[in-house]
Order: structure tokens, then C-alpha cells, then sequence
């Protein structure tokens, strides 16, 4: 079963001498936007039930195991890696139309969720998460007390 997470929000250092990011921090940024260029955008199906937002995607020559699903606040995202078995030089290749490599996808999710209760299963390559709704009441029918003077 894919291993998943929630994450709270973590912000970066700032120099409290001139209110900047240290270099180090600008340093991890600049890395993770060039990864993110070389990361495929995984396909994904979303739909909402009246008790669950579904998603669902193929995820074919990836193990479960080598998922990573997690959700911070509102956002979900499922990151992995399919890796190629064979190593073909670039010269051999007539056709590569299948990504390989790391690929990630952040969903925003339209409802709150019950972190506890969220489902993940992998069959036949298709994933799919099932995220049950937390059913919060949002209209209250406020009754006015009369107060006679």
C-alpha cells in the first residue's frame, strides 16, 4: 500500500538581517524547480460522490510500494519513479513514446477529508484513492432570543 502522509507548512529561513532567503535555501529551489522540468506529470481522473472525492490513474510499471502519496492541507500529490528495465542506447531506439523516470501530480482537493479514513489501492496499474468526505455542517439555523426591556 502506498505510503501516505500529512504535512504541515514549512516556510523557509529568512536572514533577520535583510529579510532574505540564505543562500542555501535559494540553493534547494533552484534544484527542485530543475527536477521538477525533468519530472513527468502523471494523468489523473477526479470525481466527487456525495460521501468521497475519487481519484484514479494508471500507473503502470510502478510498484505500490514505490508510491508516495501525501496531503498537505488541501493539496494531494502522488510522486513515484517508473523505472526502465532494459537499458537501450539512444542510437538503438526507433520509438520512445513511454515516459521513464520520476513523475509527480498535486491535485487541489474541492472538500475537506478525513485524513484517517483516506483509502489508496493499486490494481492492474490503476491507482486509486478514495478520500472520504468530512461532512461539516455549514448552515446553523441561529434562533434570536426576545429580551423585553
Amino acid at each position: 500500500m502506498p505510503y501516505i502522509q500529512q504535512l504541515g507548512s514549512k516556510q523557509a529561513a529568512k536572514n533577520p538581517a535583510n529579510g532574505r532567503e540564505s543562500a542555501a535555501d535559494t540553493s534547494e529551489k533552484f534544484v527542485q524547480n530543475l527536477q521538477a522540468l525533468e519530472e513527468g506529470e502523471l494523468a489523473v481522473d477526479v470525481y466527487e460522490t456525495d460521501e468521497a472525492v475519487v481519484i484514479q490513474s494508471t500507473i503502470a510499471g510502478v510498484r505500490a510500494e514505490d508510491l508516495d502519496i501525501t496531503l498537505s492541507g488541501d493539496m494531494l500529490t502522488i510522486k513515484g519513479e517508473r523505472k526502465r528495465d532494459l537499458d537501450v542506447p539512444e542510437h538503438l531506439s526507433l520509438y520512445q513514446e513511454c515516459f521513464w523516470g520520476p513523475f509527480s501530480r498535486s491535485i487541489i482537493l474541492p472538500v475537506e477529508v478525513k485524513i484517517e479514513k483516506i483509502e489508496a489501492v493499486m490494481k492492474n496499474g490503476v491507482l486509486t484513492l478514495v478520500l472520504p468526505k468530512a461532512h461539516k455542517e455549514r448552515t446553523k439555523i441561529i434562533s434570536v432570543k426576545n429580551e423585553e426591556e
